[in-house]
């Protein structure tokens, strides 16, 4: 019995873990504005780890916070979310339960 609960327990930890991690592709249509770096339209690599996002593009490369949420239903595609100015405040991963926010990721009094 305990040995069935450490499993579900290591293996929960492990879902959690690899859900704060990844890579993944972005196709940004527009210019878009993150953590108050201008990136031109085009294709970004999206590396995520824990609370970070390193964005690259070539040898362009920036990096933002970010929180990583998981949601009920996979979205059917990526679907990116903008705030005033170009700035990017969602990507939702297509194919996938992710979702990526960025922005101030800590609320004051936490």
């Amino acid at each position: 019995m305990i040995r069935n609960i450490t499993l579900g327990f290591a293996t929960f930890a492990l879902a959690v873990a690899s859900a704060a991690t990844g890579s993944y592709k972005v196709d940004l249509l527009e210019n878009s504005v993150i953590n108050g770096n201008n990136l031109p339209a085009g294709q970004y690599k999206f590396q995520v780890n824990e609370d970070k996002a390193t964005i690259s593009s070539g040898k362009k490369t920036t990096e933002a916070p970010v929180k990583v949420e998981t949601v009920e239903q996979k979205y059917p595609t990526t679907t990116l979310l903008y705030g005033a100015n170009s700035q990017l405040q969602e990507v939702h991963i297509g194919g996938t339960k992710t979702k990526l926010v960025f922005g101030d990721t800590t609320r004051k009094g936490d």
